[in-house]
């Protein structure tokens, strides 16, 4: 079986000069005027981000993408491409912080991604305060890397419409690219921001005034902004990508009759599709739960908890006594659980956060509290035990992303499933509290680089 990316699903992706370009507003505005034409328009994200993707779903009504070339080989990068871009109309893809940032030279970079998927590039430039010298810089960065298709400028945060004219003038005629759009300055090209980066949209739906408006805004602007006929033009410049091997994306029966319990409310929603995707593809029924409002457990085979922002909701979480004692009666019934980061931090103790302190779960023995640094980072090393990820000595990679750290009790005996060669973890090096058959870590893992989730899983909750 192999899967075909379509000659016809044109493809375009937005990188920033930097991180603080703007190219994440400026994309959700370029999602939704898409489809306010009636396009079927696929999103992707570049790296392992969870924020930026849950603003491209609701947006577009279909499930953002991840494509990262450091934790995927290329064969991976395609196949996720592939699969997600079938019936498109268009695919967006936006990039993660400056262009050619990467985690070891091109590894991991947005460029890396435009190379392997030969994707045109619209390059956004924040051009506070420069006209000529925004020149040089599409210049230097157009002849960094011939290989990247740099098709387009965006030039942002302009000043004023002379400011427009001479950077417009002197990018074409000294780099010899087209500007596609101009955005001037205004306060209503900002989305609401925290310790961890955007607001997610569960969180900003409900607790935001004026959340769906501020989007419908950035519309108008970007609408009023860009050349969005030209835009869709270089993206059908795109040239044809060859079919790929199905490999990650294939069905079975291994999972048939299992019912996973999956923690989705506005406290945990860091999801990869592609995780819960898998579960189903391979025959699992995957049951959405909420910590927040529910009062107990669905009948389940297993539990995944996912990431999130438990701390935001840590009186509710605690308030809400019936979970608190359902997940317990799920561990003394042996019943396989992945927790990971928000998840981890709800499994503890408690958690204190800016002077307020509640209880929690109570089966990681530690508390949680805010960091003194925001940890970012991929992680990389083996399983050290057996545990419901899989078998000891199995290789596994992933990322980790959070403003917390987990202290433990000193004085009980604490046992780890993880021994990180890259990454921080939770201690030393160690990451994942393994007791019984639950595993709660800091570290994020996607299917397309840790291969054995979630069949490993799967298989844990079949003999539970």
């Amino acid at each position: 079986m192999s899967l075909s990316p379509s000659a016809d699903c044109p493809r375009i992706l937005l990188a920033g000069d930097r991180s603080s370009s703007g190219k994440t507003t400026i994309v959700a505005g370029l999602l939704s005027a898409l489809r306010r034409r009636g396009l079927n328009v696929q999103p992707f994200k570049v790296a392992m981000d969870y924020i930026d993707p849950s603003y491209h779903t609701w947006i577009t009504g279909r499930s953002c993408r991840n494509l990262d070339g450091y934790l995927m080989q290329e064969a991976a990068v395609r196949e996720v491409y592939a699969h997600a871009a079938a019936g498109a109309d268009v695919a967006v893809i936006e990039g993660v912080r400056g262009l050619y940032e990467g985690s070891d030279g091109d590894l991991g970079s947005t460029a890396q991604i435009a190379k392997m998927l030969n994707v045109p590039v619209i390059f956004v430039v924040d051009a506070r305060s420069i006209t000529r010298s925004a020149a040089a810089l599409v210049k230097g960065y157009m002849d960094f890397d011939p290989q990247v298709n740099i098709k387009g400028v965006i030039l942002n945060k302009v000043g004023s419409e002379r400011h427009a004219q001479k950077a417009r003038a002197e990018i074409e005629r000294y780099a010899g690219v087209e500007v596609v759009g101009v955005i001037r300055r205004n306060d209503e090209m900002h989305l609401a921001m925290r310790h961890l980066g955007l607001v997610p949209v569960l969180e900003g739906k409900t607790r935001h005034e004026g959340f769906e408006e501020r989007i419908a805004k950035i519309r108008e602007i970007v609408e009023a902004s860009l050349d969005i006929d030209r835009i869709l033009e270089l993206a059908r410049e795109s040239t044809p990508l060859p079919e790929v091997a199905a490999d990650l994306y294939r069905e079975s029966t291994e999972g048939k009759g299992v019912k996973i319990g999956v923690a989705t409310d506005e406290a945990f929603n860091f999801y990869y599709r592609d995780n819960l995707e898998l579960m189903e593809l391979a025959g699992a029924r995957v049951v959405p739960f909420s910590p927040v409002h529910d009062a107990a457990l669905p009948d389940v085979d297993g539990i995944y908890i996912g990431g999130g922002y438990p701390e935001l909701y840590a009186r509710e979480l605690s308030q809400n006594a019936g979970m608190l004692r359902s997940l317990e009666k799920a561990h003394e019934k042996d019943l396989p659980i992945y927790a990971e980061c928000g998840g981890l931090m709800y499994l503890a103790r408690e958690i204190e956060w800016d002077g307020e302190r509640q209880d929690m779960v109570g089966l990681v023995p530690g508390k949680v509290r805010r960091g003194s640094i925001r940890v970012v980072s991929y992680v990389h090393g083996r399983l050290a035990r057996a545990c419901p990820l899989g078998p000891a000595g199995e290789p596994i990679m992933g990322h980790e992303f959070h403003h917390s750290e987990l202290l433990m009790d000193e004085k009980e005996k604490v046992d780890y499933a993880i021994r990180l060669e890259r990454g921080t973890g939770i201690k030393d090096g160690w990451d994942g509290v393994a007791e019984g058959n639950m595993v709660a870590s800091y570290s994020h893992i996607h299917s397309a680089s840790f291969r054995g989730f979630p069949a490993n899983f799967i298989k844990a909750c079949r003999k539970s």
